[in-house]
Parts: structure tokens; C-alpha cells; sequence
């Protein structure tokens, strides 16, 4: 079985090398996004259900780690450091700070944790990216990256499925984070010993004569299209669970949505990568946003199961897609600077995600809503944003 936009291998050894980077990056991401990053969201109701947390104290945990993803690739930017590097270093800090969390009952050291792995897991995002791509452009299989991003979903399905497993066996949640962090753990060896180190990014001299001739805020448009996309899909990503539970009471269902979700995300970018082949980045990217838009008024405008079910494959089935065209088009435009452009994107989408919470609570009563559990004034505030952000990447995605 070829990979996603494979083409006939005139020699079988470098296909075997290219699927090789493919399937490294696929775990790598899966551990760093669907453990470091995601698997909070599965695991809270248990967590809930077993009186270790409070809702608020669950809102604090999921606020710091986004503080550390965008602490995490604030330091990717400003500091040089080999991509391969950061995602190895990254992945060990996602399997240690993972397995602390079954380990441990303190409020206190969770909001440690939760904010070292969303550190952990912006270095293995930039990391991963920046590694793999190159690698795969190297290997003339750039179409592969499909493969590499359907890491993403397929950890959220992973985290998904243990967080339900955990629900309908009656577990702890502390194994669930265990056995997640020994998951995570043999993503960090496989990554210790596969992902080969690369160059280093520019020194501070280097990136400031880059800057003169051009360098990364030369590409504002995709730093703030991208960020956007973090401004956006937060609402979603957030109420999606509660919007299930509001439909249906069965745990059996609603504990189903998130393995799910991580399906049609892993599904998605391996379609997008055979189907959109040839069709550039940015375009990809535009046809992404403006769907995911769609997916996010859709819930708020009508109160029904088919709303529920267009907003799933709207954000589900784009938002991996949008970060792999995005990610190409940094590499398109940045050139040898795409670790850093790279970097510089993450932390404007991690801005976003945390900004968007700040300001899209405050319209979450009112006549505008909620519908479904979801304010509609929040919701054409977060549509808008995406279509804006969607619209600086015409009539290209680069800079002028």
C-alpha cells in the first residue's frame, strides 16, 4: 500500500527512507499533540466524575497548557535550535511531564505539568515540521507530509479511546495519564533513535542580515492568517464534547466524539494530501479556513443533530488539513528560514487560541445565544476572524 500521493518508486530503497520519515513524524506528532496537548480534554470528565478537580480548577489546567504551547514556540523563534533537536528534546518532555501526571494528586504540580507539556509539545510541533518536511522534499516525496500530519488526529483518537476505556471499565484516570505517558515514552525512543539531527537554525546574526534581505516578518500575512486559525477553531474545539452531552446522555456516545474527531482529522489530511495533490498550499489552506468557519456557525445557528454532525466534519476534517498546507507554505516562502517561520506561526496561533477565550466569553450570554451550548454572537466573532484570516492570503500567501 503507497502512501498518500506516492508516485511508482524507481528504487524501493528510497521509498522505504521517505516512509520511514513519514511514520516517525506521525508518531512523533501523535504523542506531542494527542498526549501532550489533547488528552486533557478526554480525560477531564473522569477526572470530574472522581472529585480530583473542580470545573474551574479543569479550566486552569487547560489554560496553562496552552500558556506553554505558546511559551514553547516563543522560545523555538527566539532561540536557534536544530529541528530534529527540538522535536527529540520535545518528545522526551511530553512522555516524562505525561507520566507526572498519573503519578501525582497535587493541584499544584498538574498546573506544572500541564504547562511543561504544552512546552514540550510546541517544540516537537515546530520540530517535527520543520524536520520532516525538508526531509521528505529531499526524498521527492513531499505529498507524503499527509502521512506525517495525520499524527495529529490519530493521537487524538488514541487519547480519545483510552479516556473511554477508562470511563466504561470504571479506571482511574491517574492510569489513564500512565498508560498514556508509557505510550509517549516509546514515541520518545523511537524519536531518540530515527530522528537524525539536522542543521541549526541561523544565529541572531545570521537571522538579522536574513531580516534585512526579507526574513520572517516578511510573511506577516501568514503569521496572522495562521493565528487567526487559533483564534477560531478554540471555540469549537472547546464546546464540541459539551455540545454531544447536551444531545445525548448516553457516556457511551458522547464519550465517542473525541475518538472520532481525531479519525476525521488523521482521515482528512491522508485525502487531502491524494485528493488536492498539485493544488497549492495556500489555496488548500483559503478552501480549509473557510470551511472550518462554516463548521463553527453552524451549531449556533440551529439546534439540531445534523448542526452538531456539519460542525464535527467542518473543524474535524480541516483543521489538520490547514495545518499541513500551512506548514508547506512556510516552507515555500521561508526557504531555509521555515524552522523559524514555522516557530513564529505556532506562537501566533497559540496567542490566538488564548486570546479567543478572553474575548469570545464575555459574549457567551445575552439574546445572541447559547444554541446547542454555543453563543452565537461568540460564534460570528470567531467566523469572521477566520474569514479575515482567510482573506490576507489572497491573492498569494506570501508577503509584500
Amino acid at each position: 500500500m503507497r502512501a498518500p500521493g506516492a508516485q511508482p518508486a524507481h528504487s524501493a530503497g528510497p521509498d522505504r527512507a521517505a516512509f520511514a520519515i513519514a511514520a516517525m513524524g506521525l508518531v512523533g506528532l501523535a504523542s506531542a499533540m494527542g498526549i501532550g496537548r489533547f488528552a486533557f480534554t478526554p480525560l477531564l470528565p473522569l477526572m470530574l466524575q472522581d472529585g480530583q478537580l473542580t470545573l474551574a480548577q479543569g479550566a486552569w489546567l487547560a489554560s496553562v497548557n496552552y500558556l506553554g504551547y505558546l511559551l514553547g514556540a516563543l522560545a523555538a523563534a527566539r532561540w536557534p535550535i536544530a529541528p530534529a533537536t527540538a522535536a527529540r528534546g520535545g518528545l522526551v518532555g511530553v512522555a516524562l511531564f505525561t507520566l507526572a501526571m498519573g503519578a501525582s494528586s497535587s493541584f499544584g504540580l498538574w498546573m506544572a505539568w500541564r504547562l511543561l507539556a504544552g512546552m514540550a509539545s510546541a517544540l516537537v510541533l515546530v520540530g517535527i515540521s520543520g524536520w520532516a518536511l525538508q526531509a521528505l522534499a529531499a526524498a521527492g516525496r513531499p505529498a507524503w507530509a499527509g502521512l506525517v500530519f495525520a499524527g495529529v488526529g490519530s493521537g487524538i483518537a488514541l487519547a480519545g479511546l483510552v479516556g473511554l476505556g477508562a470511563a466504561l471499565g470504571q479506571q482511574p484516570p491517574g492510569l489513564a495519564w500512565l498508560l498514556l505517558g508509557t505510550l509517549a515514552a516509546v514515541a520518545a525512543g523511537l524519536g531518540w533513535r530515527h530522528i537524525v539531527a539536522g542543521p541549526a537554525l541561523p544565529t541572531p546574526a545570521a537571522a538579522a542580515t536574513a531580516a534585512a534581505a526579507g526574513g520572517v516578518a516578511r510573511h506577516w500575512r501568514v503569521i496572522v492568517a495562521y493565528g487567526s486559525f487559533g483564534y477560531g477553531y478554540i471555540l469549537p474545539a472547546t464546546f464540541l464534547p459539551a455540545m454531544a452531552r447536551q444531545q445525548f446522555a448516553d457516556p457511551a456516545f458522547f464519550g465517542s466524539v473525541w475518538p472520532l474527531f481525531g479519525l476525521a482529522a488523521a482521515a482528512s489530511t491522508l485525502l487531502a494530501a491524494r485528493v488536492a495533490r498539485g493544488l497549492a498550499p495556500h489555496v488548500l489552506w483559503i478552501a480549509s479556513q473557510l470551511l472550518m468557519a462554516a463548521g463553527v456557525l453552524a451549531p449556533a445557528l440551529s439546534p439540531s443533530l445534523a448542526a452538531l454532525l456539519i460542525s464535527a466534519l467542518c473543524v474535524g476534517g480541516t483543521f489538520m488539513v490547514l495545518t499541513m498546507a500551512a506548514m508547506q507554505q512556510a516552507r515555500l516562502d521561508a526557504g531555509a528560514a521555515t524552522p523559524r517561520l514555522i516557530a513564529v506561526m505556532t506562537a501566533a496561533f497559540a496567542a490566538g487560541q488564548l486570546v479567543g477565550p478572553l474575548t469570545l466569553g464575555p459574549l457567551s450570554g445575552g439574546a445572541a445565544g447559547p444554541r446547542n451550548g454555543v453563543p452565537l454572537a461568540a460564534s460570528l466573532v470567531a467566523a469572521a476572524v477566520l474569514v479575515a484570516g482567510a482573506a490576507l492570503l489572497q491573492p498569494r500567501s506570501t508577503s509584500t
